[in-house]
């Protein structure tokens, strides 16, 4: 049996660690407590006295700056963050929180486990390209698509709240974020490697596939070349954006049929994720699509752009697509934030349809704003009465604007306060008793009704009717409802689609 070794940590904590390593990278062993609640990792070199002071204020300042605010308690489901830093037998290392259960395998690869993964964890790249998803991953751990949002949605949550303390993680991508999709969750790890401009620079230049193309353009110059461009926030947002598209459509953005040089493959890999890196989905420029002979039958139907294309994202996610691999992709200016991807992915959550049909992989799609929805994924349409809640918000007394903002009704539905109130965000700073439904909707003899759960002001704008709390109100098309009259209460306008 392994021995147990104790020893403190740089400010006087007593920890203890195994001493069997049960994870091993370029940089650092991993060994876990023997309760396993924490795991201490030592790096295998010496580290300089600049990398000592960027973990010490990792683990301190940058820590109480996320961890000890407001929603603080939020963030430790998100991010896999260094606690503490010690130094024993000659070897930095530091401490940090072990992954939650749910970002381990449970069921392994299929097969009989042919890839030995039960038990490991759950890094994005297993998730991320549809022939390892089809190839590998047991159905059970694959989620739908509703939870591959989750996943979109809590990782930009994350990389926002990095770039507002003023960080950068540096090497974004699906080595060092861990998901499950079928409960909707991310972690952002590695964080001791984190970027402060001007401070503590880069000591990577990131992972192939998410570096941006600037940094790949000047990757060859010396490092203190003022033209050398390294990670920071900018290039956090390449990859970001490049994450979401792979969770969503299971295919890289980049990676297409174009060759930039036959004779020389790096080269040719150089230019197509550098300077010549072109949108497989560019609505100006179609050199770089997938090419259907250069994909596997596992890769389809994902490979398939015309068949499945980034618009099926929504409108909200889509212009999002062409701002991130269009104007942003050469323009790191340009780029969509991290605060852009989490308000368009909670507006695509509202707008999400479940499928009925029973054999859909996915579950779930995006309302196309037609008359006759049909699921892009399996081809079956929605049957039946489907109401659309357009909401409104007040600016002045009396006068209402449109938010850009649409709620689907399926059963099942509820409505929350932030759909209430448009100055209510529905984010880490929400109290417990503001995540509960305001609202139900239920589908009886043929008619759609709101449940009044929580609106004390709820009434039918027509009829000048108030709907009590426990009261309902029938929907009907056109119909204008007043959800509240704080300031920026909600007006919803009533839209009726019935599928054939």
């Amino acid at each position: 049996m392994a021995k147990v070794v104790t020893c403190r940590t740089v400010d006087g904590q007593t920890i203890a660690f195994v001493d069997e390593i049960i994870g091993s990278g370029a940089m650092k062993d991993v060994y876990f407590s023997p309760d396993r609640s924490y795991v201490v990792a030592f790096y295998k070199s010496p580290q300089d006295d600049l990398t000592r002071e960027r973990l010490q204020m990792i683990a301190g300042r940058y820590r109480e700056s996320i961890f000890e605010q407001i929603g603080g308690d939020y963030w430790r489901n998100l991010f896999c963050w260094p606690t503490a830093i010690l130094e024993h037998e000659g070897r930095l290392g530091l401490v940090a929180p072990a992954y939650p259960g749910h970002f381990f395998f449970a069921h392994g690869s299929r097969n009989h486990d042919m890839l030995g993964i039960r038990g490991k964890e759950k890094q994005g790249k297993w998730f991320a390209t549809a022939s390892l998803r089809n190839r590998f991953i047991d159905p059970r751990e694959l989620g739908d698509w509703r939870g591959h949002l989750f996943v979109c949605l809590r990782l930009a949550r994350a990389v926002r709240r990095l770039h507002m303390a003023g960080l950068a993680h540096s090497d974004l991508s699906y080595r060092n974020v861990l998901i499950d999709p079928s409960e909707g969750w991310a972690c952002v790890i590695d964080i001791d490697g984190l970027v402060v401009p001007g401070k503590y620079p880069p000591d990577v230049v990131g992972t192939p596939d998410f570096i941006a193309p600037e940094v790949v353009m000047t990757s060859h110059l010396a490092r203190d070349d003022p033209a050398r461009r390294l990670p920071q926030r900018e290039t956090d947002l390449h990859a970001l954006a490049v994450l979401i598209y792979l969770y969503l459509l299971y295919r890289h953005p980049l990676r297409g049929g174009k060759i930039h040089d036959p004779d020389d493959p790096q080269r040719d890999e150089r230019l197509a994720m550098g300077e010549g890196a072109l949108f497989i989905e560019d609505p100006h420029d179609p050199c770089n699509r997938i090419r259907r002979s250069d994909v596997r039958l596992t890769d389809l139907p994902w490979a398939d752009t015309d068949r499945l294309p980034f618009t099926l994202t929504g409108p909200y996610l889509a212009p999002l697509f062409r701002q991130a691999f269009v104007e942003g992709l050469h323009d790191p200016a340009q780029r969509p934030s991290a605060n852009d991807w989490e308000t368009a992915l909670i507006k695509t959550l509202d707008l999400l349809l479940p499928c009925p049909g029973s054999r859909c992989e996915q579950k779930w799609y995006v309302f196309d704003n037609s008359t006759q929805p049909c699921c892009p994924f399996c081809g079956t349409p929605f049957p039946g009465l489907l109401p659309v809640l357009n909401f409104y918000s007040s600016r002045q007394a009396g006068q209402f604007r449109t938010d850009h903002h649409r709620l689907l009704v399926w059963p099942g539905q509820s409505l929350f306060l932030w759909h209430a109130n448009s100055l209510i965000a529905p984010n880490e700073k929400l109290a417990e008793t503001q995540q509960m439904p305001v609202g139900q909707f239920v589908f009886d003899e043929g008619c759609w009704s709101l449940v009044n759960a929580r609106l004390p002001d709820l009434m039918d704008l027509a009829t000048q009717t108030p709907v009590p709390l426990g009261g309902r109100l029938a929907l009907s098309d056109g119909q204008r409802i007043l959800l509240s009259r704080e300031d920026g209460g909600r007006l919803v306008v009533v839209q009726m689609i019935e599928s054939k």
